[in-house]
This record gives C-alpha cells, sequence and structure tokens, in this order.
C-alpha cells in the first residue's frame, strides 16, 4: 500500500474492527482462546539425572506429528515451535530455568528466516541432512558470533557431518549404532571437543553402553518419553 502513511493505516484498521459485530468479535475471541498451541518437550540428562535441557518439537491441534515434511513445512513447523515458546510470556513454565533444544532447517542458518534473539536459552539443532555449503558455514559462524549454540544430530562420522564438528557444541549419536561402529565415531566427535550426547536410549543396556562410552548427555524414552505441552495459556508478548 505505497503511498499510505500510518496514521492511514490505523483508520483503515480501525474502521475494520468497527465493521466487525461484536458477536462474532467475541465467538473469534473464544475460539482463540480455546485453540491449543502445542509443543512436545524431552529432557537431555546429565549422568547425575538432572535435566540439561528440554527439546522442544511441533506437534499438530491433536497432538499428532507428520510423517514426511517438506521444507516449507518444516519452517512452519519451527516457526509454530519458536512463536510459542519465546514469543509468549511465562517461559519459564515450559523451560524451568533450562536451556531449550529447537531444530531448524536452513533458512533459520543463512538469515532467510529470523531466530529468536535469545542465544542464552536457545540451542540450534542442525537438519540431520544438512548439506554444508560456504553459505550455510558462514552463516553458522555469524549466529555463533551472536552466542548461539549448536547441536549436530544424528551423527555417524560422514564426510558432511566432519565438516560442521567444528562449528557445534552437542554432537548427537544413536546408542543404536554403538555396537557396531561405535568406538571410531565417538573417537572422532569427542575430538572435536562438543558434548556427547547419547540419543534414542530405549533400554537400560542402551544406557550402560552409552555410560561406559563416557557420553555427557542422555536423551531417549527410557529417561524421558516426550510429553505435549499446550502454550494456549502463555499470553503473546511482541509483534
Amino acid at each position: 500500500m505505497a503511498g499510505v502513511d500510518a496514521l492511514e493505516l490505523g483508520r483503515i484498521a480501525a474502521a475494520v474492527d468497527a465493521a466487525i459485530p461484536a458477536d462474532l468479535a467475541h465467538a473469534w475471541s473464544a475460539y482463540v482462546a480455546r485453540s491449543p498451541v502445542l509443543v512436545a518437550r524431552q529432557g537431555l540428562f546429565c549422568p547425575q539425572g538432572t535435566v540439561f535441557a528440554y527439546q522442544l518439537s511441533f506437534r499438530r491441534d491433536d497432538g499428532s506429528v507428520p510423517r514426511h515434511w517438506t521444507c516449507d513445512e518444516h519452517e512452519r513447523a519451527t516457526s509454530h515451535v519458536l512463536r510459542a515458546t519465546f514469543s509468549r510470556d511465562d517461559l519459564e513454565g515450559l523451560a524451568h530455568g533450562r536451556h531449550l533444544v529447537v531444530r531448524c532447517p536452513r533458512g533459520y542458518l543463512v538469515g532467510q528466516l529470523a531466530l529468536p534473539a535469545r542465544p542464552d536459552r536457545l540451542i540450534v539443532e542442525l537438519p540431520p541432512a544438512l548439506e554444508p555449503d560456504a553459505q550455510v558455514r558462514a552463516g553458522i559462524a555469524d549466529l555463533r558470533a551472536e552466542g548461539f549454540r549448536f547441536s549436530l544430530p544424528g551423527f555417524c562420522d560422514q564426510p558432511a557431518q566432519r565438516q560442521l564438528l567444528g562449528l557445534v557444541d552437542f554432537v548427537k549419536i544413536d546408542v543404536r549404532d554403538l555396537d557396531v561402529e561405535g568406538v571410531p565415531v565417538v573417537r572422532v566427535a569427542r575430538a572435536a571437543g562438543a558434548t556427547l550426547v547419547a540419543e534414542f536410549v530405549e533400554r537400560p543396556e542402551q544406557l550402560f553402553l552409552a555410560q561406559e562410552f563416557g557420553f555427557d548427555l542422555f536423551q531417549g524414552n527410557l529417561l524421558e518419553r516426550a510429553t505435549t505441552v499446550d502454550r494456549a495459556a502463555a499470553r503473546p508478548v511482541g509483534p
């Protein structure tokens, strides 16, 4: 709307609001108040059993998870999680003083999409199949300069993953693979100086094996199943 100043836009918005019947506006407000704003939360645990961070992920309004993702769907799902978390008050009702891990697609890494300005709380998890081209590596370096930390999931010592090792603070390794190629994979990840996370811990013997390998953090249904949290009661803040 080129040529329309802010005052005129305000008058237009006020006129639109005034034209909405009161009963319709009330019904819409009630609908929004009832609509769930869901995120899933699962802990990453220290060896002592305390929670170091929470992984947050997307849930539909019915609590389900999509089976397949397009790039656009992943971006919208990530936007939903970030807004439900950082664009609403009562953050501690969700975080309990812990760091929050959110998987973010490429657009967030290269500056096409904006991350919340909360490097003190947000740990950015990279997509498992991320192509570490020059733009991605530069974007991660810029975000690290702002204070953000990064997590690399599903590490199995692939060449593309090796290019990211010096740019991440946490490396996740699937415990189901430890009995096959565990020693060399763990050795490579540990040599990069990252905090090692044993993920997909489902059975006691997997936890014991990960402990023997000296992992720093542990994540999986044996320790805590992902629980769905409704953020609808938390008041939206900011734009």
